[in-house]
């Protein structure tokens, strides 16, 4: 199968933890496709950023149980990529002010 790297990089993910590493350590957050691996991830960064990739970690994590009055349901998984950038990279502009 085909993908296109928009395909395996889902979303950035802004939250206050993602935005420190950002600026402290050059760690770029994503929410990926559950079918993608590091290498695919790795190529889709270079590919949409231009920037060069140090290193890529991935997490699987399970969706949350959710309750709402009697009814129970469950979150959907998903997957996160930690993705280190290079000494020296510049930032994307997407990621820079935040």
């Amino acid at each position: 199968m085909n993908k296109t790297h928009q395909s395996v990089l889902l979303r950035p993910i802004m939250t206050e933890k993602s935005t420190a590493q950002t600026q402290m350590s050059n760690v770029l957050t994503f929410d990926i496709a559950r079918t993608a691996n590091k290498i695919e991830v790795k190529n889709a960064v270079e590919a949409l950023f231009q920037v060069k990739v140090d290193s890529v970690r991935v997490i699987n994590s399970g969706g949350k149980i959710r309750k709402v009055g009697k009814s129970i349901g469950r979150a959907q998984d998903h997957k996160k990529a930690y993705v280190k950038l290079k000494a020296g990279e510049k930032l994307p502009p997407i990621f820079e002010g935040v």
